[in-house]
This record gives C-alpha cells, sequence and structure tokens, in this order.
C-alpha cells in the first residue's frame, strides 16, 4: 500500500522521495507519495519524477484496484529510487479552491438548509450543486457570507478522528457518512475554525484568508429542485 504523505495536513510539501514497487510501462506503483489522486470532486496532481536517468511527466494519478497509479510519460523500472515533484502552482489552486468549496457550501447550509449535491474543482474556476432553487438575492447572500468568512482568516485544521467521534461533531447535512465505508476509520477531518466540520480527503489551505476573495460568475438550472453555482478566486 502506497503511504500518502499529504495526509492528513502536509499539503504545502512539494518533493519527496520515494522507491518504484510496480512498473508497468504506462504507470508506476510508489512506495510513498505526495501526489493526490483524482478523486471527491477535486482532479488529480500532475507534476514529474526524476531519477538518474530519467525526468518524465506525471500526466495522471488515479485509484485503481487498490493502488495509487502515478501514470508517467516514460516509467522507471522497479526497486528505482525516484524524487517526486508537485506542480505547486496547479496543487495550490486546488487547495483554495477545495477549501472555497466547504465554505460556501457551509454558508448554503446555514442560510437555506442547502445540502450540496455535487462539485467539481479546477484550477481556475469551480462550480457547485445546490438542492436549492436560487434568486439573484441568494446569490448575492452567498457570496457576501462566504465573502465574510474569508475575511475571518480562520484557521483550517486537518486531523484523523475516530468514526464515532466525527458522526456526533459533524454538523447535519455535511457528512454523508453513508457514503463512507464502514471500514473507513478513523476518518480524515476538516474544521474550519468555529464554522464548519467534515469528512474530506482533498488538500486545503490553513487558512481561510488564502482564498483572498470569491467571486460567483454564473448560475445554472440542473433539474427540478438543484441549481448550480460558478465560482472563481481572486
Amino acid at each position: 500500500m502506497t503511504e500518502t504523505l499529504y495526509l492528513p495536513d502536509n499539503e504545502y510539501e512539494k518533493t519527496f522521495d520515494a522507491e518504484v514497487r510496480q512498473s508497468e510501462g504506462r504507470y508506476v506503483v510508489l512506495d510513498r507519495t505526495l501526489f493526490y489522486k483524482e478523486g471527491g470532486g477535486q482532479p488529480a496532481d500532475k507534476g514529474t519524477l526524476k531519477w538518474e536517468n530519467g525526468r518524465p511527466k506525471v500526466t495522471d494519478v488515479q485509484k485503481e484496484h487498490g493502488q495509487i497509479r502515478h501514470y508517467v510519460e516514460r516509467a522507471p523500472s522497479e526497486g528505482t529510487n525516484v524524487r517526486g515533484e508537485i506542480d505547486w502552482e496547479r496543487r495550490y489552486s486546488h487547495m483554495r479552491m477545495h477549501t472555497a468549496q466547504h465554505v460556501i457550501s457551509k454558508v448554503a447550509l446555514d442560510l437555506y438548509g442547502a445540502e450540496t449535491e455535487g462539485n467539481q474543482i479546477h484550477a481556475d474556476r469551480s462550480r457547485i450543486d445546490f438542492g436549492m432553487k436560487l434568486t439573484d438575492q441568494k446569490v448575492r447572500e452567498l457570496e457576501q457570507r462566504t465573502n465574510e468568512i474569508i475575511d475571518k482568516d480562520l484557521k483550517v485544521e486537518k486531523s484523523q478522528m475516530e468514526r464515532g467521534t466525527a458522526e456526533d461533531e459533524t454538523p447535519e447535512g455535511r457528512g454523508l457518512f453513508n457514503l463512507i465505508p464502514d471500514s473507513v476509520d478513523p476518518l480524515r477531518m476538516v474544521r474550519i475554525e468555529g464554522f464548519d466540520l467534515c469528512p474530506c480527503g482533498g488538500t486545503h489551505v490553513d487558512a481561510t484568508g488564502e482564498l483572498k476573495g470569491l467571486d460567483i460568475v454564473g448560475t445554472e438550472n440542473k433539474g427540478s429542485e438543484v441549481d448550480r453555482i460558478e465560482f472563481k478566486l481572486d
């Protein structure tokens, strides 16, 4: 099993050393990694693997058949010691966007009782689907309240928590514990100081002030009771 070095709270590290445990031409499996695998609405990290005779790009990272597979332009042989380097600009953009998604999702829940039905994060823009109908006034309120939370520069803590404790402490509408297999225990939790707590394996910043500011740039109807917002960050 690959050790995930960014968990629970090591998202700011950019390089790491590892050994190739399996090499299959298109992809390699490492004994440890900082690369985020695609999941939870967040794209995979990209970057490079370096060793004595090569420096191929890591083009994708996926968890398949229980393995974290790093897809590369050219695979080193099994047993090779490599240095991985994250595309930091891409990683940090995703960290900011994912934390922003947590903030605005909790704001929607607090203001309107609207749960998040889905989300997709990108480096430049992201989207969230809410279980409610949006009006111009609601959009303005969502944006204003989210920016108030950002301006407070609240601490964002990431930690492992025993599942029973997590289920007890997580606000109603923020857990989706029914979608997490019972075997996952403890859970990686993301807490925004005095504001939010929810399970999440994604990468996040350490304080809401790093988001600087959020603009809702579009809305779209996705069904009878679901509307989508699209947002970007300063």
